[in-house]
């Protein structure tokens, strides 16, 4: 087992390093939605002439994108249909290697021969899976590319399977591809750790692609890390008690989690437990009861979520809150995705009190329970600021918004698109703040006529944020 180790004292917010993909791709779902080059998300693209399949935002992409698509265009014609994300992710990544060989930048610490594949490992399911794309694979890959062995081809399709990683969107808020990336795959899990992977986008705006930048995963500091310290990231969220955490990554990614947190069973008392009320504390059978009646609750409202009856969905949340409230901790995490799920549709559904009051409790939780520099508790805390700003709560909007800032200046960094939209939403809401410590009725009234023309709009679709983060590291259902 690899393990990277710090050969400096970081802190902070320091960058360790970055890293581009060896190749990445669009999901097959997505795939005419967002960009093939820069993976930004819009709504008119512009199709390959040639292909019909890869989409871009402009001429600008399309040339950037072009040394990567020439290849899969002409497989994809001659194929007569596109194969799915994995198929043409292994294709893209074979012709890399085939071009520049096993090691593709100065940078790279390992080959993709060095990864580890897991194949033996895998149950039943996935390795008949595994064969019938391994089968397309063959039929797609064309016969005047370079030939490799059926061993060599699975090898690529097992690396993807445990260490392909989640490509976001220009705003990192959603998931919408899948890149390899060598160096990454080196760093270990820790349920606590030390480290947060962030996926750059670089600047692909200048006419002329000789001066963008490339797209690349930053591996950050979240806190100060001593020299020879080992670099960790959390495959698997905190949030999960460290029973399923350990059933995920046992399951994903072919491991037993020894860390302490695992061990020691850390927090999970919290994130399982009841409300203590001047001393009091219910009984386990009642806190047993409330725990399972909020799962079968999240269960029917996620149903509800999926058909789109967000009125239903907010039905289920404050049944359930108000019989389970009173019995189960402010941490625990069944009343917590409650609280966030009411949060959003509510304020999508513009009750915007109501909607700020569940985004205070969802942040308060989250803190008790979360490393303070965690993005997941950073993104929460901006959704929680922009409901409080929407509900005319200004100064809890701008406390919330100011900690969401310093949050992502250490995840995320200064020059990525989200944290300079909360940079500007800071200094919006400091001088709204002003003005209404100044004088309230004023700053009412010109809110009002501000709102009427251009409200402040910030992911509004009820669509849990977290997923982006949760789920960074990307795995085949």
């Amino acid at each position: 087992m690899y393990r990277l180790k710090a050969t400096k004292e970081f802190w902070a917010g320091d960058v360790i390093f970055s890293e581009a993909s060896i190749a990445a791709v669009v999901f097959d779902s997505l795939a005419e939605r967002i960009c093939h080059s820069c993976f930004r998300r819009q709504e008119k693209l512009q199709r390959c002439g040639q292909c019909k399949f890869a989409h871009y935002c402009d001429r600008t992409c399309q040339r950037a994108g072009w040394a990567e698509h020439k290849l899969e265009c002409s497989a994809i014609k001659a194929y007569g249909k596109v194969p799915n994300e994995n198929i043409r992710v292994v294709a893209r990544i074979m012709w890399r290697l085939d071009k520049e060989g096993s090691t593709v930048s100065d940078m790279q610490l390992t080959t993709l021969d060095e990864l580890e594949d897991h194949i033996a490992d895998m149950p039943e399911d996935d390795l008949k899976e595994l064969k019938v794309d391994i089968h397309n694979f063959l039929d797609y890959w064309p016969h005047n590319s370079k030939q490799h062995t059926i061993d060599d081809i699975s090898h690529i399709f097992g690396v993807i399977n445990c260490n392909g990683f989640s490509v976001s969107d220009q705003r990192g808020l959603q998931a919408v591809g899948v890149g390899l990336f060598p160096n990454l795959c080196l760093v270990n899990h820790d349920c606590w750790p030390n480290c947060t992977v962030i996926l750059n986008h670089g600047n692909q705006s200048a006419v002329n692609t000789m001066f963008h930048s490339q797209r690349r995963i930053e591996l950050r500091a979240l806190g100060k890390i001593a020299e020879g310290e080992e670099l960790t990231v959390a495959y698997v969220d905190f949030l999960n008690l460290s029973e399923e955490r350990q059933r995920l990554l046992k399951t994903q990614y072919f491991f037993d989690c020894t860390c302490e947190d695992c061990k020691n069973r850390i927090k999970d008392d919290m994130k399982i437990g009841g409300r203590e009320e001047d001393g009091v504390k219910p009984s386990e059978e009642q806190v047993k009861e409330a725990t399972d009646y909020c799962f079968q609750m999240l269960e029917k409202m996620e149903k509800a979520r999926l058909n789109g009856d967000y009125h239903e969905v907010v039905k289920i949340c404050r049944e359930c809150i108000e019989k389970t409230e009173p019995v189960l901790a402010d941490t625990h995490i069944y009343l917590l995705r409650m609280w966030s799920t009411m949060s959003e549709v509510q304020a999508y559904l513009q009750y915007f009190d109501d909607a700020a009051d569940y985004a205070r409790k969802m942040v308060e939780g989250y803190m008790k329970l979360y490393h303070p520099n965690n993005a997941a508790l950073g993104m929460a805390a901006m959704r929680a600021g922009v409901t409080h700003w929407q509900a005319g709560q200004i100064e809890v909007a701008h406390g919330m918004i100011c900690k969401a800032y310093a949050i992502l200046m250490v995840t995320h960094g200064p020059t990525h698109p989200i944290t300079k939209d909360l940079d500007a939403m800071r200094i919006q809401t400091e001088m709204e703040l002003r003005m209404f410590k100044q004088n309230e009725y004023v700053y009412h009234s010109m809110r009002e006529a501000a709102l009427k023309n251009k409200p402040m709009t910030m992911m509004h679709e009820p669509k849990s944020v977290e997923e982006g983060i949760k789920n960074l590291f990307h795995r085949r259902k």
